[in-house]
């Protein structure tokens, strides 16, 4: 029985590559977020239409990382990049995932509107904090691919970014007014808290990964994968665990598009109004 073939089939690009079992564990975490997604499209499809809002940003989340993990365990979706530090007097080049961070781009930003939807802050103070995790993760690609000591500016870029959404998530959005009272906002701090927490290990990661090349990239792939599990599954579960009996009209997020009967209902309107404008009227 053959085994894990990711890397005969796909040849590593670099001279600092995962190794098989690095394969190995991104197979496992690509197993956990698939899991993952069809436990939440289950529970969403439990859900009342017209209230599956946050699981089926979960979903999209869950899905994006299954692609990703999918994509990083066969070998796929790096590029070399020479090393600044520690090359040993040469040039040696280390697998950069691109598409790691496409995967980043995606799901940072919706996992922050996951959390700040039950909150009472103003849409212009989401989208700018979306805004910041689009520049933490464009920043953190840009320094991955660059070799000279310029990539820690781009650092310095998004970790900036990175303590207004500590502002946002620890400050700003605790001391605004919670549409289900003190139940979500209670769920909301251990949340807010369990994500803060997980994001300072994030450029930790990245400045002993891509950045100072001091761990190997199954090292980075072990420590990233972790991290991701923690930040997406696990924290996705744990936040829709504190909703569960919070009534989402308070939210007001409703839509009058959301079921089939409102769309049955104005149908059979339409029609009745076109039937009395259609009848004759009656002489004696």
């Amino acid at each position: 029985m053959a085994g894990n073939e990711a890397l005969d089939i796909n040849p590593p690009n670099a001279d600092l590559h995962i190794s098989r079992a690095g394969s190995d564990w991104l197979w496992a975490v690509f197993s956990v977020f698939g899991f993952s997604l069809l436990v939440m499209i289950v529970l969403d499809f439990r859900r009342p239409r017209g209230t599956r809002l946050f699981h089926q940003i979960a979903i999209i989340v869950l899905a994006t990382g299954s692609i990703a993990y999918f994509s990083m365990a066969s070998d796929l979706g790096a590029t070399p990049v020479p090393v600044e530090f520690r090359g040993n007097g040469g040039h040696p080049t280390r697998q950069i995932w691109y598409v790691r961070y496409i995967q980043w781009f995606i799901t940072f930003p919706l996992l922050l509107l996951e959390l700040l939807l039950a909150t009472g802050l103003s849409l212009s103070d989401i989208f700018t904090t979306l805004f910041m995790a689009v520049v933490l993760v464009i920043s953190g690609l840009i320094g991955s691919l660059v070799q000279s000591t310029y990539k820690w500016g781009y650092y310095t870029f998004g970790v900036s970014a990175l303590f207004y959404i500590w502002y946002v998530l620890i400050w700003h959005a605790p001391h605004t007014t919670f549409a289900a009272g003190g139940v979500l906002r209670s769920g909301y701090l251990r949340s807010a808290g369990y994500l803060s927490f997980m994001l300072i290990t994030y450029p930790i990661a990245w400045a002993c990964s891509e950045g100072g090349n001091v761990i190997k990239p199954t090292s980075e792939m072990i420590w990233y994968g972790v991290l991701d599990i923690l930040a997406g599954p696990v924290f996705l579960f744990l936040f829709l665990w504190h909703l569960r009996s919070v009534d989402y009209a308070a939210f007001g997020l409703h839509s009058g598009k959301y079921t089939d009967v409102g769309a049955t209902h104005s149908v059979n309107n339409s029609a009745t109004t076109n039937e009395k404008r259609e009848v004759p009227p009656q002489t004696a």
